[in-house]
């Protein structure tokens, strides 16, 4: 590993080149700001990724000519440009980016990478975010680090050894954090309906944010609940600390907390830090739907935009507009419903913050359809639970309008009569 400064390292990437960036928390801010640097004497350098946090430079107008993104996930750093046609987006399961670069689909030539610094025997750690980048790390035909002792030293697969970084930064920076946003009334109803569809010695798929909080407060009195999960947030501590997650009658690595990647406030990362019941895996696995549905009773809780009265969910786009990525709702839905007593669930609000039912007639012109009618089960909104599962589409559509905010049924109620003729 030979140590040089950013704008020496950046300098491997050619033009033409594809380049891998980590994700998430540990988006490598210095290796891409020097990158840019050098936008002037770059051509159509390919960046992928999935979901990245803060600012990407590469992504504005003036160096369309130097840097082409081309991404797996879309986060709000990348939507705008996006809307313009700077760059693309690939659909894609999460649990198959992988295989895209280990069998030579996308080959990686360059991957930009931030790693704790490397212990007595020369092993970094890739912290909260192992997810595709482990895959990414091992194909690549130059590793360029980030070195940074805030990294926190995760235990599972997350490990690359010295010898395998081509050029080494040092650069000592609090890496990203996300606060988790008030819960509202709204959101803790969402949160009650679905503990109670969670058993004693359940397996949990979570996510951040508000309804995916909102859940995990309703459950300190639950007993012996697992996690295997694509990621978690700081609103998982308190159940460990409880003694509610136990991991007990997890089949896939019981005992203990499986995760790809971690995402929150400094407190999940120092909890994470060193710690033993942390397993940190690579998306391939985590989201392996073979994998996951070895665990009995597997809940996997995932959100959508909108939904329609058949069922099928959009969780991926505003009509053409590119929100977000396929990501792992489709890896997890799958793996809960094949999981002896699991439990794939969709939670949403009934409304948007303007009004609009997220359960309509019809998904929007352009929407893709994220999760198909026939791999969804369980629905809920604050004003209940819809099972979809062995129902006909006007059966659907009458348990769906039953949980669809107030103000919008009747008008649900007549969208479904125009479509199957009787009500």
């Amino acid at each position: 590993m030979k140590w040089v400064n950013a704008t020496e390292a950046v300098s491997i990437v050619q033009s033409g080149n594809r380049l891998f960036i980590h994700s998430v928390a540990m988006t490598p801010h210095v290796l891409i700001d020097a990158l840019v640097a050098r936008a002037h004497e770059l051509r159509h350098v390919e960046i992928v990724h999935i979901h990245t946090e803060g600012e990407l430079p590469y992504c504005k107008p003036e160096y369309t000519d130097a840097f082409y993104p081309n991404s797996f996930f879309i986060g709000s750093n990348m939507r705008q440009a996006l809307s313009e046609g700077i760059g693309d987006y690939v659909p894609v399961f999460l649990s198959d980016i992988s295989t895209l670069f280990r069998n030579r689909i996308l080959p990686i030539d360059v991957a930009f990478i931030q790693v704790s610094p490397p212990d007595q025997h020369g092993y970094c750690s890739l912290g909260p975010s192992v997810d595709v980048t482990l895959s990414a790390v091992e194909t690549a035909r130059f590793v360029i680090a980030q070195v940074n002792p805030r990294v926190p030293r995760t235990h599972g697969d997350g490990i690359v050894h010295e010898k395998d970084i081509d050029f080494a930064v040092w650069h000592e920076a609090d890496i990203h954090e996300v606060q988790g946003a008030p819960i509202t009334a709204v959101e803790q109803q969402i949160g009650k309906h679905i503990a109670a569809l969670i058993e004693d010695g359940s397996t949990l798929q979570t996510g951040i944010g508000a309804i995916p909080n909102a859940v995990l407060e309703q459950l300190e009195h639950h007993r012996d609940l697992g996690v295997h999960t694509e990621m978690f947030s700081d609103g998982l501590i308190p159940l460990v600390e409880k003694g509610v997650i136990t991991g007990k009658y997890k089949k896939v690595i019981p005992n203990k907390i499986v995760a790809c990647f971690v995402m929150g406030t400094r407190k999940v990362y120092d909890f994470i830090h060193d710690n033993p019941i942390i397993s940190m895996k690579e998306t391939a696995f985590t989201n392996d739907t073979s994998i996951i549905r070895k665990n009995p009773k597997m809940v996997a809780i995932n959100s959508a935009i909108e939904i329609d009265i058949t069922g099928q969910v959009c969780a991926d786009s505003i009509g053409t507009f590119q929100y977000s990525g396929v990501g792992g709702q489709m890896d997890f839905m799958r793996g809960a419903a094949l999981s002896d007593g699991g439990k794939p669930i969709i939670a949403m609000a009934s409304v948007t913050k303007t009004g609009a039912s997220k359960i309509v007639p019809f998904l929007k012109q352009g929407a893709s359809v994220t999760t198909t009618r026939a791999h969804v089960h369980y629905v809920v909104t604050e004003y209940g639970v819809a099972d979809l599962f062995g129902k006909n589409l006007r059966q659907r559509a009458k348990a769906l309008i039953e949980i669809a905010h107030p103000n919008h049924r009747e008008w649900l109620e007549k969208a479904a009569y125009e479509r199957f003729k009787r009500w």
